[in-house]
């Protein structure tokens, strides 16, 4: 028997649709959970511990803290669903921590939240949910999901102060066929007036600002306990091969950046480029870090290549502006964009994500990681 298609584009009622809900206890999975219970959906609520911040109570910034895993056991009670707490800490670590430490000490600035989204939340995850028999799997993020065809395609999110598109580049199609992301065309205080509505514990909780296992933004430290070896002196190079300098690591440094250089000089100084086979920084002026050209490995594509015959938009950091670029797919699964204007503070370890706006918003069709 048909239905009409529910609320998640199934063509089931929501009595007989199970979903997966993944819970991190913030406001964002909270609400999401709680819309999908009210729907009438059978909601299972999962939140990973991914790993042991050593405060199971105090109040953090940080994501996926013992705090946040309370939170969503306290929603989960409320809504009066199932609620599972599945502990991935050798895989986080595996998989995030030690791409993280690795990544730095390449001189490289990783995104360890691009490589979360990539392992234990959406392909490991995935797998459970398959395994539960749910019908879907949702998430709190501020992206838009269209599906025609039985394809569906990933769009930037309505608030663009909070889409979250760039961190999700590395979806693979199969789990966008999958995956539901009910707040994409939502603004972020609809979702805390729907938390209250729903009189979830959470409805004022603060967003999450640090990266998870590392507090208080200090990575250096957390890198110098996964390798002790990783603070070596070396030093610091101008444009002219000269030593005008020594750091205390290059795992302080990332390209573009200016603080902490602590070197005087007639106009100030940026980072230019990170030599970790030499432990070297090199540095210079402003106007020397602008680059037109990128190198990209390990692509992602979400669309037909068809798509990139015309001038698409690229993001080469999550806060970033889209730029105009020109993309050409190579062998080997790389890629060599060029921008249309100069963009500063370009970085191996980061990724560029592609874009192309049509009649439904800013679609993406892929990206990979910046290799040079």
């Amino acid at each position: 028997m048909n239905y009409e298609l529910n609320s998640i584009g199934l063509d089931k009622k929501p009595s007989n649709t199970t979903v997966v809900v993944a819970m991190s206890g913030g406001v964002d999975s909270s609400t999401v959970a709680g819309m999908m219970k009210k729907d009438g959906y059978n909601v299972i609520g999962i939140t990973l511990k991914l790993y042991d911040d050593g405060k199971e109570v105090a109040a953090s910034k940080q994501c996926c803290s013992g705090q946040d895993i309370m939170d969503a056991k306290r929603v989960a009670n409320k809504l009066n669903i199932d609620h599972k707490i599945l502990y991935y800490q050798s895989k986080f670590k595996q998989s995030v921590i030690d791409n993280f430490v690795e990544s730095y000490l390449k001189g490289e600035t990783p995104i360890p939240c691009v490589q979360c989204n990539q392992t234990v939340k959406f392909r490991d995850l995935f797998e459970v949910s398959k395994d539960l028999k749910a019908d879907a799997m949702i998430t709190g993020h501020y992206v838009k999901s269209i599906t025609n065809n039985n394809q569906t395609s990933m769009y930037r999110a309505i608030d663009e102060n909070r889409d979250q598109s760039y961190f999700l580049f590395n979806t693979t199609k199969d789990q966008l066929n999958y995956l539901r992301f009910p707040l994409g065309g939502m603004l972020k205080n609809e979702t805390r007036e729907i938390a209250k509505k729903l009189n979830l514990n959470v409805s004022d909780k603060p967003d999450s600002q640090d990266i998870c296992f590392v507090p208080n933004g200090d990575y250096a430290s957390v890198i110098q306990k996964f390798n002790p070896e990783a603070l070596q002196k070396g030093n610091i190079k101008n444009l002219d091969g000269k030593v005008i300098g020594v750091h205390d690591g290059i795992v302080n440094f990332t390209i573009g950046q200016r603080k902490g250089i602590k070197i005087s000089d007639k106009e100030p100084l940026y980072v230019l480029k990170i030599d970790s086979k030499k432990n070297e920084i090199l540095v210079g002026p402003k106007d020397k870090l602008g680059k037109k050209k990128i190198i990209l490995n390990n692509l992602n594509l979400l669309t037909d290549i068809k798509e990139f015959e015309n001038d698409i938009f690229v993001k080469v950091r999550s806060t970033g502006k889209l730029l105009d670029a020109k993309i050409d797919l190579c062998e080997n699964n790389s890629a060599e964009v060029n921008l249309k204007t100069l963009e500063d503070g370009i970085s191996p370890g980061q990724a560029c994500v592609f874009y192309k706006k049509d009649n439904l918003g800013y679609k993406v069709l892929g990206g990979g990681w910046i290799k040079s």
